[in-house]
Order: C-alpha cells, then sequence, then structure tokens
C-alpha cells in the first residue's frame, strides 16, 4: 500500500479545517524547526500540538482526494491532532530528511504514549517509512495494548518491512495479548513454515493447560498442513467449539495438501459450507 503527496493532502485538511490562528501557528513552527535544525523544537512543537488542536472534530476527510488515503485514515480513525501530528513529521523530513530522520526515530524515546501511538498508526505516510523499522519493532515489546495495536492492527506496515522473525514475533505475540487476529493485515501473504510451528507448539501448550485459543489463530497455517498440523486440523475438527471446527475447514480447503483436502472430505457439510461461501473467516465466530 502506497500512498503519494501525503504532506498537500493532510495541509489541505489542516488548512481547511484548523482555526486559521492554530494552522499559521504550526506552519511558522515549522519554518523554526527546519531553518534551526531543531530536534528540541521539533519534539515541543509535537506535544504541544495536542493542547492546540481539537480532537473532536469529525467528517473533516472528504476533502481528500486519493481514495486509498482516505479509507486509511477512516480505517485508523485519525482525528486532526493526530493528522497535525504526521504532517508536521513529514513536513520537516521533506524539508531535510538527513538532518531530521534520526531525529523523528527517537520520538518512541521522548513521547508520551498517545504521542507515540499515533506515531505508530501513520509511520507508513513518512517519507521513506522503512528508516523507522526499528522504531516499530521497538513497540512490540510494550504490554501497553493501545501502542501494540497501533503498530499491529489495520497497518500494512509490519507485512511490508518486518523481517520473517519480526513478524512472527509480533503475530504470536499479538494472540498472547488476546488482540484482535482478524485485523492483522498480511497474514496469508506473511505466513511461513517457522510461524506454523510456532503456533502449533503453542496450541499444544494451551491445549495441555485446558486454555482456549483463538480460532483466527489459525489463519497462517493452510500451506504448511502435514504432519503435526494435520494432527492439529483434526483435534480441530473434533472439537465442541464450532467455530474452531469452521476454521479448520477453512484452513483445509485453502491447503493444497492432499491429506488437508482427504481430512475435510470427512466433514461434508462444513466443505459446502466453505465452498458456497457461507463459512469465511469473518463469520467463523457467529
Amino acid at each position: 500500500m502506497d500512498f503519494k503527496n501525503n504532506k498537500g493532502q493532510l495541509f489541505a485538511i489542516i488548512n481547511h479545517h484548523l482555526i486559521k490562528e492554530n494552522s499559521q501557528w504550526l506552519s511558522s513552527k515549522i519554518d523554526v524547526i527546519v531553518r534551526g535544525k531543531s530536534a528540541r523544537e521539533l519534539y515541543l512543537c509535537y506535544s504541544i500540538l495536542g493542547a492546540k488542536i481539537n480532537t473532536e472534530k469529525t467528517d473533516f476527510l472528504n476533502i481528500i482526494k486519493d481514495d486509498s488515503l482516505k479509507a486509511y485514515l477512516e480505517t485508523k480513525k485519525a482525528n486532526l491532532l493526530e493528522v497535525s501530528r504526521i504532517y508536521l513529521l513529514i513536513a520537516v523530513l521533506e524539508a531535510d530528511e538527513d538532518f531530521f530522520v534520526e531525529k523523528v526515530k527517537n520520538i518512541i524515546q521522548v513521547a508520551d504514549t498517545g504521542e507515540i501511538e499515533t506515531f505508530l498508526k501513520f509511520l507508513i505516510l513518512l517519507p521513506n517509512p522503512e528508516n523507522y523499522k526499528f522504531a516499530a519493532v521497538e513497540a512490540l515489546r510494550t504490554n501497553i495494548s493501545n501502542v501494540f495495536d497501533a503498530i499491529t492492527l489495520n497497518n500494512p506496515y509490519p507485512a511490508k518491512y518486518f523481517n520473517t522473525q519480526q513478524w512472527n514475533q509480533m503475530y504470536l505475540k499479538a494472540a498472547f495479548m488476546e488482540r484482535n487476529l482478524l485485523d492483522i493485515l498480511g497474514v496469508e501473504e506473511r505466513a511461513n513454515k517457522d510461524l506454523t510451528r510456532i503456533i502449533s507448539d503453542y496450541a499444544h501448550e494451551r491445549w495441555a493447560a485446558s486454555r482456549t485459543i483463538d480460532p483466527f489463530f489459525w489463519r497462517p497455517v493452510s500451506k504448511f498442513i502435514e504432519g503435526v498440523l494435520l494432527d492439529d486440523m483434526k483435534h480441530l475438527f473434533q472439537s465442541d467449539n464450532l467455530a474452531e471446527n469452521r476454521a479448520a475447514a477453512l484452513c483445509c480447503a485453502l491447503s493444497d495438501k492432499k491429506e488437508a483436502k482427504d481430512l475435510l472430505e470427512q466433514y461434508q457439510e462444513l466443505k459446502n459450507q466453505v465452498e458456497s461461501k457461507k463459512i469465511t473467516w469473518l463469520n467463523i465466530k457467529k
């Protein structure tokens, strides 16, 4: 997912929806930050915006021409404060990326929780967003759900920039923290054999402790159903939990392994429901 002319479109929002005094204040602050090459002024401005911008105003995204950007901001429930903060970062980076890239990376070290959340939610909009992968990966260490969700859920950044180890770490922790796994983007595309082993091992630990597992957790395993994973699918089919039965049916239906296809044949009602689209990942819990 690539976005173009983010600065111009975010500026249109700011210019149209902020009161003139605040819009002018932000523009003047950006000039001061860039001309003075001041990390201190950047961090202060990023923070002080919270006292200047009304976050309650809604219906301000219609001015955006790029449908992809508009949809992303809507999905992330962006408010005017968040738009203003990301515009600030984009503006200073486009003015002098060589100087400000390291300063922007450091925001997660000096910002409060809400400020970090904004940074992570809209990281993909910054110029050369791959420069900030360290900050995104560092955020995986948190147990603060809002911060973790900001980088993990409905965010294209991890699928595009995380390596396999980082992706797997994120996916497992999302399950451990009981986040909504259906909101992780790119799960099928980033599926890998190491992750399926991790999923199976984690499931066995949970089962041994008589604990439940989110049926969405199994979504990445379809390409790798053999051996232990095939036994896991049998376990799910035999479960008293209908959502787990459905998850197994979806995994086997999407698999290219003969053993998985043969297993699904034993559950014709579930197979028919998958083939008729009555069962999808969106409704297995309904």
